[in-house]
């Protein structure tokens, strides 16, 4: 549960403007738990998000990571992206307009697995984003509600 809650985190973010456009998901966004929080914002013609918070930015356990280090995207499959920071670091890309306040076709990244999801958006109202995370089709995934 608590990897789907960050998933969902690290999917997206929002403005408060209410429309089908672009804009209208711009900004930031918290996840149901409240940790962490998104950002997204414009890449090209798309719409992309970036964990701008975290409640707890260093390790606290040792288990999970060097006490009192910032905390890292350990758990990348591609070494060399192990030692970036997860503050700051993209988790949703190419999510493009799809219609009156959806957006499809995008890539959600979860830090906490190391894995990557293909993902969609809809503005459920100027305040609440529904992002969905899936395998393969959309039938096989979850559903995530940010807030502004």
């Amino acid at each position: 549960m608590k990897v789907w809650t960050f998933f969902a985190t690290v999917l997206l973010t929002a403005t408060t403007a209410f429309g089908a456009g672009p804009g209208s998901v711009l900004g930031l966004w918290k996840t149901e738990g409240g940790d962490p929080q998104l950002e997204l914002f414009r890449c090209g013609e798309k719409i992309c998000g970036k964990i701008v918070w975290l409640m707890v930015p260093n390790y606290i356990d040792s288990k999970d990571g060097p006490v009192g280090k910032t905390k890292v995207d350990r758990k990348n499959p591609d070494p060399a992206l192990r030692n970036r920071p997860i503050l700051g670091l993209q988790v949703m890309k190419g999510l493009t307009a799809k219609g009156d306040k959806r957006w499809e076709n995008g890539t959600c990244y979860d830090p906490e697995t190391g894995k990557s999801y293909k993902c969609k958006m809809r503005l459920a109202s100027p305040d609440r984003l529904e992002l969905r995370g899936y395998i393969g089709i959309s039938l096989f995934g979850r559903n995530f509600v940010l807030t502004r």
